[in-house]
């Protein structure tokens, strides 16, 4: 089960161990900051089509990215 705080922590996380900013990802996938931010403050999931490449960029799989596995 995904938790939405949890998510949003472990995007936080992973993108500053892979020294990004928001903006640096965002620019990434293709999606303005504020949806980065918003993933982040767990008001809002990123898009399903989007996970494979969020994860590629943040360095883990998309279950780890999601599960925290």
């Amino acid at each position: 089960m995904i938790v939405l705080e949890q998510l949003g922590a472990r995007i936080a996380q992973l993108r500053r161990d892979q020294g990004l900013t928001q903006e640096m990802l965002a620019q990434r996938m293709g999606v303005s900051p504020q949806a980065v931010s918003k993933w982040e403050r767990a008001a809002g999931l990123p898009d399903a089509s989007i996970v494979p490449a969020l994860s590629q960029a943040l360095g883990v799989s998309a279950e780890s990215l999601l599960c925290g596995r």
